[in-house]
């Protein structure tokens, strides 16, 4: 039986921090700073758990450093800095006590480009175990992420071939799958399809609909259709006249598409946005 990484590590709840049951993430007053250069300002939304949450809006609104700041990727970027909170099940993710090794393993990242890395198909997906220490039965647990990314049946036969003769599409399905193995509760995906052709994009548009039965995704996306496609809930941000992102509205994605609340969403998503 393969052992779950979450019963093998604990984020500890911080006193006076609630959240409700069917949100397994929340933003609340965040804004990032690089430097002197507030990126993103005054956030606060919910992610449902078990759902697909996509971001969309124009190029530096701040949507990649959103998303990043879910699993601390930001903590990696030179002079950058969070302000307010992120809460994971009643978690604050910035909290000092918290280690960013542990968050990543509970909140795993898929890149816009797919990174296999140079190693075998098996060895990409078996990394992030071994790193973590895994005692468990390591077969099953590679052959379970690649069932789940929809990948063994195309690879089976070949587990010791290297990743980088894969198609583009099956190496970012490996990069999901990788991202699988330490079995996190969320999966961060950032503009996955943008770099993969329309056969590719609809096979990964394909497996976030099957994932999200157990995980919960947060996506972001400069394809409306796509977010419309695959998402529940969509969040679109814009650019203040002081250069920072800032969350104009996110409610229902079929709200969001068909009657949305503020005219500046309806311009996006239209296509008359300048």
């Amino acid at each position: 039986m393969v052992q779950s990484q979450q019963e093998s590590e604990t984020l500890e709840p911080v006193a006076g921090q609630s959240q409700s049951d069917e949100n397994v993430l929340a933003a609340r007053n965040l804004s990032v700073w690089y430097g002197n250069f507030r990126a993103v300002r005054d956030i606060n939304l919910d992610v449902k758990r078990n759902s697909v949450l996509a971001l969309i809006g124009p190029s530096g609104c701040g949507k990649s450093t959103l998303l990043r700041c879910f699993n601390r990727m930001n903590d990696l970027v030179l002079n950058s800095r969070v302000e307010g909170q992120i809460i994971y099940n009643g978690t604050d993710l910035y909290a000092p006590s918290t280690d960013s090794t542990e968050v990543r393993a509970r909140v795993g990242m898929v890149f816009q480009k797919p990174n296999p890395f140079p190693k075998t198909i098996f060895e990409n997906v078996a990394f992030g175990l071994r790193v973590n220490g895994f005692k468990g039965n390591l077969q099953e647990a590679v052959e379970r992420s690649l069932r789940q990314s929809a990948l063994w049946e195309e690879v089976k036969d070949r587990l010791n071939s290297s990743a980088l003769e894969l198609s583009g599409g099956q190496q970012q399905r490996l990069c999901i799958a990788r991202a699988l193995a330490v079995e996190p509760e969320v999966i961060l995906m950032d503009e996955p399809c943008s770099a993969l052709d329309p056969v590719a994009t609809l096979a990964i548009e394909d497996l976030i609909r099957q994932l999200v039965a157990k995980y919960t995704i947060i996506i972001v996306t400069h394809n409306m259709q796509q977010a419309a496609r695959v998402s529940h809930e969509t969040a679109f941000l814009m650019v203040g006249e002081d250069r920072a992102g800032y969350l104009v509205e996110m409610d229902a994605t079929d709200k969001i598409f068909t009657n949305p609340s503020h005219e500046q969403t309806e311009a996006y998503i239209t296509g008359r946005f300048s």
